[in-house]
């Protein structure tokens, strides 16, 4: 075997080290206790697999099973160690971490006002458009206080609203 060069020894020695930083990590990792929602991510994981013709349905079947008797993180990632990495084919590093639940909380529920401007922006009748530029703002005003999501949907709404009513004038004004 030819002797390695400086830069190359680095290269092998530090890639042997972070290896074994890698495996340290993940065994400490897969001791950590699953959670409900780590189950239920590792069962859609499964379901994607499933879908995507990776798993025949007594497969799928049995791991469900064994998804739902892990204890460990460890023997959640077991179930899915086969499947070609991607977004959906193993638990994200980290899961039932402070991070995952930073993900969940992401998912903010969209305002209801921002939508019924949107809404009623889409009607062409006076009474409809008044109501979109008021919820616009409104929503707007709630969006800004509760961080809520919807901002462009009230936006939108607004928007119609008021070229609505500005094509209205117009028309008016020009047919006089």
């Amino acid at each position: 075997m030819p002797a390695m060069t400086g830069s190359a020894a680095q290269a092998a020695t530090a890639h042997s080290v972070s290896g074994a930083w890698q495996e340290m990590i993940a065994s400490e990792y897969g001791k950590v206790r699953a959670s409900d929602a780590d189950r239920e991510h590792a069962i859609d994981v499964l379901k994607a697999a499933f879908a995507e013709g990776r798993l025949t349905k007594d497969e799928h079947l049995a791991r469900v099973e064994r998804a739902y008797g892990s204890r460990t993180q460890a023997d959640l990632a077991a179930l899915s160690a086969d499947l070609p990495p991607g977004p959906l084919a193993t638990l994200p590093p980290g899961a039932g971490t402070a991070a995952a639940y930073l993900a969940v909380a992401d998912r903010r529920r969209t305002n209801p006002l921002a939508v019924a401007s949107l809404v009623c922006g889409l009607i062409p009748l006076l009474p409809a458009t008044l109501a979109a530029i008021i919820l616009g703002l409104a929503a707007r005003r709630q969006i800004q206080h509760t961080g809520e999501r919807g901002a462009a949907l009230a936006t939108t709404g607004l928007a119609l609203g008021v070229s609505a009513i500005v094509l209205t004038l117009f028309v008016l004004l020009v047919l006089r």
